[in-house]
């Protein structure tokens, strides 16, 4: 078997990173260089069905189901928001749907990421988690049914 990091090694690994920036500019440009090395989402999952809800800016996020991992991929038309979307799913991608729904994401209070992100930008950071969970949810409750 594999050893993937847990998604609290994960959370623990971005605070470690953005704890050596002590600049919020500098915190920023992180967020835009791991925008930046999102994987290219294809236009074809670039749909209303992915597009989320209370983002100011576009975002959509792609969920697929490989061997009972949930996998993400994601893009959007801001740069900052595109790194926001990058550390979620770098930290909660190839996971299983249990663990996503019980994980507690407290890497965003850590790094100061709600502190310094305008209400709007804030809204669609909630919003783009509660779409990952549901995705988790979803795929959860499926797994249970089969």
């Amino acid at each position: 078997m594999e050893n993937t990091p847990s998604i609290n090694e994960l959370q623990d690994e971005v605070i470690e990173t953005f704890s050596d920036l002590t600049d919020w500019m500098d915190k920023y440009q992180m967020l835009i260089d791991l925008g930046n090395e999102l994987e290219v989402l294809d236009e074809k999952y670039k749909t209303e069905n992915n597009l989320i809800d209370g983002c100011q800016s576009r975002v959509w996020i792609q969920c697929d189901h490989i061997d009972g991992k949930l996998v993400f991929t994601a893009d959007s038309d801001a740069l900052i928001v595109k790194g926001i979307i990058a550390l979620l799913i770098g930290v909660l991608s190839g996971h299983s749907p249990k663990e996503i729904i019980d994980c507690e994401l407290y890497f965003v209070e850590e790094i100061g990421l709600k502190d310094h992100l305008s209400p709007t930008r804030s809204n669609g950071l909630l919003a783009m988690i509660k779409q990952i969970r549901a995705y988790a949810l979803a795929y959860y409750n499926k797994e249970q049914a089969e």
